[in-house]
Formats: structure tokens, C-alpha cells, sequence
């Protein structure tokens, strides 16, 4: 800016002391340094107008030193007022959050809450579109609630199956998910549906937080532009915080439904009602109990246990198969509790899927509000349950893509490995075995084997998860791959894990192990060279008739160095003849070579004698030392076959020649 344009801005301005100015003299030659930035502060100018006063001087010729200390100043004052500026943000946003909780403090109008939580998110982050979407468990499916900036109609109207687009990843993962590039992520499944959408209302950039009542995912709240844009961390928290209290407001609407729903069927009995005042209470005491439990976590007995102090009775949760069937049936059929002798049944389902029931133990009388609330229990009890499968078979699936990456040898950074086995209690620094196991009851049946195959990975799973190991389903069964424990070794392993899995599937499981392995971190191909070995173990049971059993390479003898991914030469050899080599060099004695020459001379005492040119007495008595040394089998062809390898293993190891013979 040059010196008349700067002299002409201040021939502009108001003079001082004039009526109707609009702020102080700002003159750089006025006072000292930061005088003119604070008049500037305190009447909350823009940031352009912080370079006036050093513009000033320059266009008077102040001296350096002057514009340096107004140059320092500026920075000084711009800092401050960016920290104004900053606090005056988060005051907005509190303000916005305390008014929000207010509302729902006083909810009367779910439409209108969640309308003003959406206007509120939409004006804080400054974006262009805000909404917010609620699961439909009765359709399956997800559905646009509230909009705010909108302007196609089609987009205010979608209907989403679950798990697609941005929102479906929002609530499978329950954590937040932001996308600058809509159309160009592909870390979401796109649908025609949803992008059409998208396209119409001409969004880019994308927010989305999940709508959580405890652990269960409800609905996602959005905050979107329609230009290419970053968003930062407190603004995604600032959502969050905002899609807590729409969850709130749900909840609440949804406590106060069932409540008014309530109180219109007691206005309409209302001398019942004075009549069973104590019964009404009990159902208030449980309906908080349980709110608490789900909001806390809490488990199945938990339910039991606040409902069994309720009713004043023995309230139990039981499986399926410990119910009476034709009472469960019915009580899963009618939605509703069902009295069985003197016991009520109450059945605990998903849809059409059966989880279990809660039976009241010795209350043939029951009321019907005490009904209401062991139904209301069963409900509460089924919803802790699909929780509690969900982070489990996310925890399985979890566990299962780190031993795929394993056995592909796909993620060779030992400390993400680490990192990601550490999130699953699992240490892949300790010595491991691999096991594959495979069901043995066959079916011709595809469905009925596919569900065989999802049980005996599902047993695997828990399994593994209790063991601090990993599982996963592969080549038409399953691979484990879990710690082995000091003293243990595989085949005792492989045999446990046969017995155990047989029994949680009721059909004959046969695996098949590796040998230990160590170091998973530094050579992830070890996993896979072990896999391999362990199927090999697994087809030379099935060849065997093993089936239902279980065992490792070091269980075959001779044909455990061809099942081995690596010849454990030394080991067989030590396993077969170790005794009778140890007995040799502690007494100088000459067993290994009588016991050599026994076998190249025909098993013949005389011709062997000759060999060793020694008496026959002296033959015998080495040969049955050899006995105790080895059980008295040693001579059975299949132990015979396996020393006279061993021997010519420990020969050719040693780098000996074998003994001259005629």
C-alpha cells in the first residue's frame, strides 16, 4: 500500500473525539507498541486490519527498531486474539451443549429435539449439510430421521440397507469416520442407492458419529460440505458429543413412550391400579434396574439376579435344552411368559432364533404387571446377549485376519504384529504350535456341512480366545494357532484340542500339529511352513484310520522326518537309539556297533559274533542290555525297521563307515 493511499485511509477515518466514531486512533507514532493493538483487541477488529499500524509507520518513515517492536507486537496480538477467538468457539459450543441438555431435559417433542441437536451440529462446524439416520430393526434396514440444509428430496428420503455406504461402517465399527473424497473411498460399500443420493444433494466431504445406548449402535449423525474439507479433532468430538445427547433423547422418548403407553392402560383401570400399587412399584424398581444394568454392562445374571429380588423369587437363565421345550415354543410363538406347572417360562429369542429362557422358579399366581416385567427382563436379557455375540464374533474375526496375514506372511513388521496380538492378549514371542483340524462325521448335504464347518470354526474361536491364541477358517476347515505351555509338547496338544472340539461339535474332529515354533514376529513364513507340515500330519491320520485323533510329526517315528516341514533328523534319531548312544559313551561300552552288526549279519547271534570276532555269551549279553535299554519290542519289525534308520541316520551324521561284513 503506498504512503497516499495510507495518508487518504486516515483523512477517512473519523477524527477523535468526533461524534459517531467507530474506534480509536490506531497511529503507530501514539503511544507505545502495543497500544494500537490493543484499541484493535478491544473492539474485536478483523485480522486484516493488525497490519494498519505497521503499515503506518512504514508510510511515515519510522525507524526500524519502531517497526520491528510494532511488527512483534501484531504477532503478539493476533496470538491473543486467536486464543479469544478460541474460547469464544468453545463457549458457543458449550452454550450449544447446555441448551441441547436442556431440551432434553424438558422433552416433550423428540422431532423437535433432535431437530435442534441437528441445526446446532450443522452451525458449529460450519458445514452445509447436517442429519441423522435411525436403524428400522423391524425392516432391517436404516432410514433418514432429521435433515437440516438439505435440498434433495430424494437424499431426505433414503432408506439403507444395513451396513452400507459411510454410515453402515459407522455402526459396525462403532467409532467415528470421516472421508474428505466421498466418491473416491473405498473403504465403505457403495450402493447405487446411496450414491444417487449423495450425487443429488452434491456432497464431498463427509462426517459420521455413532448414535450409541450402551454398546448397541442405534442411528449415526452426520455433518457433511459439498466441497473438499478437513475436519478436526474437536469438531469430531464435538459431534460426538452432540450424537450422545440425540441418543439420550431417544432413549428417553422411548422410556417415556412405553411409560405414557403405560399410564393411559392405568387411567383406564385406575381402581386396579390403586389396588396394586405395590405391584406398579416392583415394575418402576425393575424397569430402573435393568436401564442401570444395560447402561453399566452388566451381564445375563445380573438380569436374573435384580429381577429375582423384584418378583421375590428365584429367577434363573437356562440354555435351551434345560427349558421345557413345548413352554419355551409357545412362550417364543406368543412374545409373551408362559406358566409351565408352578414355574413361569419366558423365552429369551433373537427373531426366530432361541437363546435361552428365563424361568421363574414357584410362582404359579403370577400378576400380570409381574408378568410384563419377566417378559421385559427376557427382552433385556436378549439384547445382552447379541452384544455379547457381536463383540465376540467381531473379536474372532479379528483374530482370524491376523493369522491369515500370518500364514500369508502378508504384514512383515514384527511390531505390528506384535501390536495387533497384544490387542488380543496373544504373544507371538512365546513358542507356538500350529494345529489344522478337520470334522470326520461327513454329509452329503451342503447346508448341513456348511453349518458343521461354522460350529467347529466358532468352537476353534472360543477356544483360541481362551487360550491367548489365534483361529481361522481355512482350506475347508480350521487352523489354530495357539502357545504351548512349559513341559507340554505337541502331540499332547494336538490330542487335547481333538477331544475338546469333538466334544463342542458332538462329531469326531481329527488335527493334526506342527512342531514348535518360535520367533512368529521375525519370520512370519514360519507360520506357513508349519501349516503346511501340520496338514500333512493331519492326511497321514486320516490315511491311518486316526480319525477323531490327534497328534504331531514326532508321533509317526520314521514317517514323522517326511510329515516334518523340517527334518528333524537329530530328534528321531535321539528318540529311537538316544539310550543305547548315551549308554555307549558314558561306559566306553560298544552296544551301537554290536547292535549294527546284529542287523547287517540277519539278526544271526553267530554270524555276528564272527563279525565282532567275539564270544556268542558276549553278543547276548549286549543284545539284551540293548533290551532294557530299548523295551523288550526292539526286535518287533516296525521297532526293528525304525533303529536300523536310526542307526544309519547316527552313522551317516557322525560321518562313520558301516561294518564290514561277508
Amino acid at each position: 500500500m503506498s504512503r497516499d493511499h495510507v495518508q487518504s485511509a486516515e483523512r477517512s477515518a473519523p477524527a477523535a473525539g468526533a461524534p459517531g466514531r467507530a474506534h480509536p486512533d490506531t497511529r503507530p507514532g501514539s503511544g507505545s507498541a502495543e497500544t494500537p493493538f490493543l484499541e484493535l483487541l478491544a473492539r474485536g477488529a478483523s485480522p486484516e486490519a493488525y497490519e494498519q499500524p505497521v503499515l503506518l509507520a512504514r508510510a511515515e518513515g519510522r525507524p526500524p527498531e519502531r517497526i520491528a517492536e510494532l511488527e512483534q507486537a501484531k504477532l503478539l496480538a493476533l496470538r491473543v486474539r486467536a486464543e479469544l477467538e478460541g474460547r469464544r468457539r468453545r463457549e458457543a459450543e458449550l452454550s450449544a451443549l447446555f441448551e441441547t441438555a436442556h431440551d432434553l431435559a424438558g422433552l416433550r417433542d423428540l422431532d423437535a429435539v433432535l431437530q435442534a441437536i441437528v441445526q446446532r451440529a450443522r452451525s458449529l462446524l460450519g458445514t452445509d449439510v447436517a442429519y441423522l439416520s435411525l436403524n428400522d430393526p423391524a425392516r432391517g434396514d436404516t432410514y433418514m430421521r432429521v435433515t437440516e440444509g438439505s435440498v434433495a428430496a430424494r437424499f431426505q428420503q433414503l432408506r439403507l440397507g444395513m451396513g452400507e455406504g459411510l454410515g453402515g461402517l459407522v455402526a459396525q465399527t462403532a467409532r467415528p469416520y470421516v472421508t474428505d473424497d466421498y466418491f473416491r473411498d473405498d473403504r465403505f460399500q457403495h450402493t447405487r442407492t446411496i450414491d444417487t443420493g449423495v450425487r443429488d444433494e452434491g456432497l464431498v466431504a463427509i462426517l459420521g458419529v455413532p448414535l450409541m445406548l450402551g454398546h448397541h449402535v442405534i442411528g449415526v449423525l452426520f455433518a457433511a460440505d459439498r466441497r473438499a474439507r478437513v475436519f478436526e479433532r474437536e469438531q469430531i468430538a464435538l459431534l460426538g458429543s452432540f450424537a450422545a445427547l440425540a441418543a439420550a433423547a431417544i432413549d428417553t422418548a422411548n422410556l417415556l413412550a412405553e411409560t405414557r403407553s403405560a399410564l393411559a392402560g392405568l387411567e383406564r383401570a385406575n381402581e386396579i391400579i390403586q389396588d396394586r400399587s405395590a405391584v406398579i412399584e416392583r415394575a418402576s424398581d425393575v424397569h430402573d434396574r435393568l436401564a442401570e444394568l444395560v447402561l453399566r454392562g452388566g451381564g445375563v445374571h445380573d438380569v436374573a439376579a435384580a429381577v429375582s429380588q423384584v418378583l421375590d423369587g428365584t429367577v434363573q437363565f437356562t440354555e435351551t435344552t434345560a427349558a421345557p421345550a413345548q413352554a419355551l415354543e409357545s412362550s417364543r410363538a406368543e412374545g409373551h411368559a408362559v406358566r409351565h406347572r408352578d414355574d413361569w417360562i419366558a423365552a429369551v429369542a433373537a427373531g426366530d432364533e432361541l437363546l435361552g429362557a428365563l424361568v421363574l422358579r414357584g410362582h404359579p399366581g403370577l400378576d400380570p404387571v409381574d408378568q410384563r416385567t419377566l417378559e421385559r427382563a427376557a427382552m433385556v436379557t436378549s439384547l445382552l446377549l447379541l452384544a455379547r455375540r457381536s463383540a465376540a464374533e467381531a473379536e474372532q474375526r479379528v483374530r482370524g485376519e491376523l493369522l491369515d496375514d500370518l500364514l500369508d506372511a502378508r504384514d512383515r513388521d514384527p511390531r505390528l504384529l506384535r501390536e495387533r496380538a497384544a490387542r488380543l492378549h496373544a504373544d507371538l514371542d512365546a513358542t507356538h504350535v500350529v494345529l489344522t483340524a478337520r470334522l470326520e462325521g461327513g454329509t452329503v448335504d451342503a447346508d448341513q456341512e456348511a453349518d458343521a464347518r461354522r460350529r467347529l470354526w466358532a468352537a476353534a474361536s472360543h477356544l483360541a480366545a481362551t487360550r491367548q491364541g489365534l483361529a481361522a477358517a481355512r482350506d475347508g476347515g480350521t487352523v489354530l494357532l495357539l502357545p504351548l505351555a512349559s513341559g507340554d509338547t505337541a502331540t499332547d496338544l494336538a490330542r487335547r484340542t481333538a477331544r475338546h472340539l469333538g466334544t463342542a461339535v458332538h462329531e469326531p474332529v481329527t488335527v493334526g500339529a506342527s512342531a514348535p515354533v518360535e520367533h512368529l514376529t521375525a519370520r512370519p513364513d514360519t507360520v506357513a511352513a508349519a501349516y503346511a507340515e501340520a496338514r500333512r500330519c493331519l492326511d497321514a491320520l486320516r490315511l491311518l484310520g486316526r480319525c477323531g485323533d490327534g497328534s504331531a510329526a514326532e508321533d509317526f517315528g520314521f514317517l514323522g522326518l517326511l510329515l516334518a516341514g523340517e527334518r528333524d533328523i537329530a530328534g528321531f534319531v535321539d528318540r529311537t537309539i538316544g539310550q543305547v548312544v548315551a549308554y555307549d559313551e558314558r561306559r566306553g561300552t560298544e552296544l551301537l556297533r554290536t547292535l549294527d552288526a546284529y542287523f547287517s549279519c540277519g539278526m544271526s547271534p553267530a554270524r555276528t559274533k564272527d563279525e565282532l570276532h567275539v564270544h556268542v555269551n558276549t553278543v547276548a549279553q549286549r543284545l539284551e542290555r540293548v533290551g532294557r535299554l530299548l523295551g523288550d519290542d526292539w526286535q518287533s519289525p516296525a521297532r526293528a525297521l525304525e533303529i536300523q534308520l536310526a542307526l544309519r541316520l547316527h552313522r551317516l551324521s557322525a560321518g562313520t563307515r558301516p561294518p564290514a561284513h561277508t
